[in-house]
């Protein structure tokens, strides 16, 4: 029987061939959870009476959205986390000295590898699924029944497969392509789907911009976002195996040339400008050309989060900075997605840049994107942000506005003072 990637992963796993609707019971090979979530499925671990993790080297824990701690109940959230990290002396366990963005830091780590079946206790862990993985998120107490047994209950999902052609234009990146995408089929598109995404324009897109685009599937109801291993998927895992032995060896999957598709979105990418999604929905999308003359001021730019937080979205924030000044009443964070991307950036020189243009740069965290810390917008402020999410209130007050941009815009409008077409620059 012809089957998608995505079904391809499954019957591997369970050793039968699978279709699309079918509930099965699978291995899971990594297991992720974070300093808001995981309190929540330790909990559950503990009233269940288990007393050891199912499969400990195949579970991380990342505390990544309020640490270092910003008041006493994230700081006893980190405690409760920590104790079972010790507890369990859990391998892959990261706080302040690991620190980094989950989505970010477990692939630098050599934990996501392609054909894994991976959950984690955040909407973005379809992010993974850049390494032809299959990854979605799910919630805490889902967690805890996989840290008991190692396995999880699926849903096979319907695949769309997205086909992204042509060449990119100037400062059109993985986060234009999927807000574009959304823009067309809006946050319920893909409900309970997997967005395959191929290509002649996915072929040569580079592993952040994947990362990205997998990361935003959610924004579309997806249940996964994939792209299939090839040489740049290779090439970065190679990479990563210079510093960090890979969890396990990859398993390659395709999708077979006659696999079901339930539906096919093309999308010229050569007609594409830079794609800004207008509050409080992703699917607010519209081009820059448009965005600019709607002459929108904002308070702030965001450049960081699991979406937008990579050495590239650095380097591309930094050359437009470089040797200009952000507007005297914009402020500006930059949020690197992890430490090694941190340490790069400032070996560049990227944070000098930064820094002089008069930005802000924090250590790896969530905290800005959730409306957290780092970043909370007040009473009727504007936000570009390279983040995911511009519900009402995602970012602060419930009457301030967050756009959605990539992080050329968002540097651009910076020192403008309003919404800018980097173009124009």
């Amino acid at each position: 029987m012809a089957m998608t990637i995505t079904e391809k992963i499954f019957a591997h796993h369970i050793g039968r061939e699978v279709k699309a609707g079918e509930i099965i019971r699978c291995d899971v090979d990594m297991t992720i959870g974070n300093d808001i979530t995981t309190p929540i499925s330790i909990k559950a671990f503990r009233e269940s009476g288990a007393k050891k993790l199912a499969k400990p080297d195949n579970f991380a824990i990342v505390l990544d959205h309020f640490i270092p701690a910003k008041d006493i109940a994230s700081a006893n959230q980190a405690k409760i986390n920590r104790e079972f990290a010790y507890e369990h002396n859990l391998k892959h366990f990261f706080d302040e000295k690991r620190m980094g963005i989950e989505h970010r830091l477990l692939p630098e780590h050599g934990l996501i590898i392609p054909g894994d079946v991976i959950i984690g206790a955040d909407s973005h862990t379809c992010t993974h699924g850049a390494l032809g993985a299959f990854a979605t998120g799910m919630g805490s107490t889902d967690i805890a029944f996989s840290m008991i047994t190692g396995t999880s209950w699926f849903k096979v999902p319907e695949t769309i497969k997205v086909v992204f052609s042509g060449e990119r234009g100037e400062f059109v990146y993985g986060k234009d392509l999927i807000l574009e995408l959304i823009r067309r089929i809006g946050v319920d598109g893909a409900l309970y789907k997997a967005l395959e995404f191929v290509g002649d324009t996915i072929e040569k897109l580079p592993i952040d911009d994947r990362m990205s685009l997998c990361n935003m599937a959610i924004e579309a109801g997806a249940k996964n976002g994939i792209v299939a291993y090839d040489e740049i998927t290779k090439e970065f895992l190679d990479e990563i195996s210079k510093e960090h032995q890979l969890r396990s060896e990859p398993v390659i999957h395709y999708s077979d040339s006659d696999a079901n598709y339930c539906e096919v979105v093309e999308i010229d990418v050569s007609k594409l400008e830079p794609v800004v999604a207008y509050p409080f929905l992703p699917s607010n999308g519209k081009s820059i050309s448009e965005a600019v003359k709607d002459d929108i001021k904002i308070d702030q730019a965001f450049v960081g989060s699991c979406t937008n937080g990579t050495l590239s979205d650095l380097r591309i924030a930094a050359k437009i900075l470089k040797g200009n000044k952000i507007d005297r009443k914009v402020r500006m964070i930059v949020t690197p997605a992890t430490q090694r991307i941190y340490k790069q950036a400032e070996k560049e020189g990227l944070i000098d840049i930064f820094i002089d243009a008069g930005a802000v740069v924090s250590n790896p965290t969530c905290g800005a994107c959730l409306g957290g810390y780092m970043g909370i917008l007040g009473d009727g402020e504007r936000c570009v942000s390279t983040t995911n999410r511009n519900f009402r209130g995602r970012m602060g007050a419930r009457s301030s506005e967050v756009y959605l941009a990539n992080s050329a815009v968002a540097a651009a409008s910076a020192i403008v003072g309003k919404i800018a077409d980097p173009r124009e620059l």
